[in-house]
């Protein structure tokens, strides 16, 4: 193990929700919830405003409208979190070429790697610079954890919340983990936590108190071995700067059950599409299709073909999804389908003409199933205002959608930069003068010189050198836990049924 805490893990607080919070000053300091709309959504993430009524990531949507019933509930606008999520891993490649992203708002960053810190004074210092630069370029805040292992760095910055930096000195590890609960420690579910807290251990001090051939006996010769190391603080997992993708697949949950057999059949057809898109803008292709089924009954069902050779053809993947679902008896009706592909490439087997040719099919087919949903060509298709997305009137500037229904949209007015709540107006939703449009930047300052208290530019260290860090005058640095009264802080969700 380290001998000095040069493991950083960040954690940006509340993401979702505080992106949405900074982009829309009427609901600063208010409560925000994101994720799934529809009787069946999921919560995405909860501010901390939200949370004090318990209402966390994961839980289902009804439940937290009865948790919460005044919080402001919005669509997510996963481009937008992306966007900002880009700009805070640019700040971390620049400590460390090791960084290694775990979702859109936390990753694993080694300092020892880049040269930026190399005992527990520079590592606090780098944490400082990093959090200030965050905040300077997209306006919100992280939580830092700091410690020789990225086991006890991540329980670090949990400690950090919100908006906090906690350094675990290394020899310290021990005494901080023995009190924790079992579930604390990475792979410990509820189900194994149960089972460990009816053979009497729900302590880590209680795992490693039991004993290794105890715990071997308990859960298996795996993951006991795996957790008796975890209570002794033993974590030599490296951190690796590119994770392999193993799949790419999509998946819509439905408010209502579909039980038209030919409406399945398109909806598959559609995630198909929307899979190959996703895999093309990854540059790649594959050659195992995979297609998800989840029943009136919540089974869920699953169905796979291997091709000859890997593709990013949507007529290929198309064809192979629709032989899938041949085989699955949809009676009943359908409450999820997704459609993913695996065993992933970089290159493709397929013919370039036949492709090009697939192409052209394809295209053919989707106006073809525009015009089937849409019914007659010369009906208007209603346009959808998703709570929380922007939009923009010719009279009125930029906005947001708190509501639409009954042919009816409200919007609000302002723009990240307002001091205060904008105006509200109410428009058919088939007005001509208001279209959608992209998010506006939550900071427009230029990012691309930062400084730290000392005035001094902060960039890059020169190859072979440590950098002196400046400390930055508006980082609070906290070594103990950092807490919000009354919050019930939950983790951020990694996205919702739609989910980010």
């Amino acid at each position: 193990m380290r001998t000095a805490p040069t493991i950083l893990h960040l954690d940006m607080d509340a993401f979702f929700a505080s992106a949405e919070q900074a982009s829309k000053p009427s609901l600063r300091g208010k409560a925000v919830v994101v994720g799934g709309l529809g009787p069946r959504g999921v919560v995405a993430t909860a501010s901390y405003e939200a949370r004090v009524f318990g209402v966390n990531s994961a839980m289902p949507m009804a439940q937290a409208r009865r948790l919460a019933p005044n919080a402001a509930y919005l669509v997510p606008r996963f481009g937008f979190y992306r966007s900002i999520s880009e700009q805070v891993m640019a700040l971390l490649r620049a400590l460390s070429p090791l960084v290694e992203p775990l979702s859109l708002d936390e990753a694993f960053v080694d300092l020892e790697a880049g040269e930026t810190a190399w005992d527990a004074e520079s590592a606090r210092r780098a944490g400082e610079r990093l959090r200030a630069d965050i905040r300077a370029v997209t306006g919100l805040t992280g939580s830092v954890g700091l410690a020789a292992s990225k086991m006890i760095a991540k329980i670090a910055s949990e400690r950090a919340k919100p908006d906090g930096l906690v350094l675990i000195e290394p020899g310290t590890e021990r005494a901080l983990l023995g009190p924790l609960s079992v579930r604390t420690l990475p792979g410990v579910g509820p189900a194994t936590g149960d089972h460990l807290r009816r053979a009497g251990i729900t302590t880590v001090d209680e795992i490693a108190e039991a004993g290794e051939d105890e715990l071997v006996r308990l859960v298996g010769k795996a993951h006991g071995h795996a957790l008796y190391a975890m209570a002794l603080a033993h974590d030599e997992r490296p951190v690796v700067a590119e994770r392999e993708t193993k799949s790419v697949s999509v998946e819509d949950t439905y408010d209502v059950d579909i039980h038209d057999r030919i409406r399945v059949g398109l909806e598959v057809q559609r995630l198909a599409d929307r899979c190959v898109r996703r895999l093309r803008g990854a540059g790649l292709s594959g050659r195992t299709i995979v297609l998800k089924v989840r029943r009136y009954d919540f089974s869920t069902l699953t169905r796979s073909e291997t091709l000859r050779g890997p593709t990013d053809d949507p007529g290929v993947v198309r064809e192979a999804a629709a032989r899938l679902l041949d085989s699955v008896d949809t009676t009943g009706g359908v409450r999820l389908l997704g459609v993913g592909v695996s065993g992933l490439a970089d290159y493709t087997q397929e013919d370039l003409f036949a492709q090009a040719a697939g192409e052209q099919v394809d295209l053919l087919e989707e106006e073809h199933t525009e015009e089937e949903a849409g019914g007659e060509e010369s009906a208007p298709v209603e346009r959808r205002w998703p709570a929380g997305h922007d939009v923009h009137h010719s009279g009125f500037g930029h906005g947001w959608v708190q509501g639409s229904g009954l042919g009816r949209v409200t919007v609000r007015f302002e723009t990240p930069e307002d001091a205060g709540p904008g105006r509200v107006r109410t428009f058919r939703t088939d007005d001509p003068e208001l279209e959608q449009a992209e998010p506006l930047p939550l900071v427009t300052r230029d990012a691309s010189e930062l400084t730290g208290a000392s005035g001094q530019l902060v960039a890059p260290p020169p190859e072979g050198r440590r950098p002196a860090v400046p400390p930055a005058a508006s980082a609070q640095v906290s070594s103990e836990p950092a807490s919000l009264p009354k919050s019930r802080s939950g983790k951020e969700g990694g996205g919702a049924t739609s989910r980010p």
